[in-house]
């Protein structure tokens, strides 16, 4: 009887053992649980929020923040049940794979950091017209890893975040007012200032130009044939549908006052200068 009371007393301290590091796993992994779900996660929203964030990054640092809670949890519930060592090699195991999966996917992962950059700078937002490497459309949105752009063309574009991040983006709706430049070319016979005045009045009668600032008229350049007047006006709460229609109205009110007054808009020619040979050969007459 005496082996089997031993091995007894032997299974019920073994038992205890387990189940005392059962208690100490729960009472590490709980504390730490309870404490990040009603301190840190909570910081790290307010935090965000008092940085102006947006809400999609609102919402990927809430994520991040309670996988890190778990982990974290998960961690020191271990360490206190007594299997550091299990712990340990995990984590190691864990950083190998990690560190190959940022490997694979460095450029996804750089377009996220790219998202997250846009929207909290806000170099554009939903709505604004923009033009980067040549293209340009309407941001109709902005998510963490690309933005979708459609085109004037109504084609959509979507754009990895990290291009957008890494070029340069203009925005012309970015201000409340944008200027507008055109070149008038005139002949070298017409009178300047007569043209001039012209593409001036034309400006300050088109009830969509600014008064203020006033339109202006500088001379850019002489020309091969003709000669260059830049007009200069701005344009109040601009669009791409502003932009393009207010300057085709504009030119061609200025193109007519032209023609009434007699101002020329000479077309590039090309003056040929030289002189031909002929040879001719007379066949001998047999």
């Amino acid at each position: 009887m005496l082996p089997l009371q031993f091995g007894g007393v032997g299974l019920s301290a073994a038992l205890a053992g387990i189940l005392f590091s059962v208690v100490l796993f729960l009472v590490g992994f709980g504390g730490v649980l309870a404490l990040g779900k009603l301190a840190f996660v909570p910081g790290i929203k307010r935090v965000l929020g008092s940085r102006g964030f947006d809400e999609a990054v609102l919402s990927l640092g809430s994520s991040v923040a309670n996988a890190v809670v778990w982990v974290a949890a998960i961690a020191i519930g271990f360490t206190m049940a007594g299997y550091g060592a299990f712990l340990s090699a995990f984590a190691v195991f864990g950083g190998a794979i990690a560190l190959a999966v940022g490997f694979a996917a460095q450029d996804l992962l750089g377009n996220f950091v790219a998202g997250i950059f846009i929207l909290k700078d806000k170099p554009f937002e939903v709505g604004d017209w923009i033009q980067w490497n040549g293209n340009a459309g309407r941001v109709e949105d902005i998510d963490l890893r690309v933005s979708r752009v459609r085109t004037f063309d109504n084609e959509q574009i979507t754009v990895p975040n990290g291009d957008l991040a890494n070029s340069a983006v203009t925005n012309p709706v970015a201000y409340d007012t944008l200027r507008q430049k055109f070149v008038f070319g005139i002949g070298y016979d017409d009178d300047i200032a007569q043209a001039s005045d012209i593409i001036v009045e034309k400006a300050e009668e088109h009830e969509d130009i600014l008064d203020d600032p006033g339109p202006s008229v500088r001379l850019v350049e002489l020309g091969g044939s003709d000669v260059g007047l830049q007009s200069r006006w701005w344009i109040e709460d601009p669009n791409r549908g502003n932009f393009v229609r207010v300057r085709s109205e504009y030119v061609t009110a200025v193109k007519e006052a032209f023609d009434e007054a007699g101002i020329d808009i000479p077309y590039v020619h090309r003056q040929l200068t030289g002189s031909v040979e002929v040879v001719e050969s007379v066949a001998d007459d047999e």
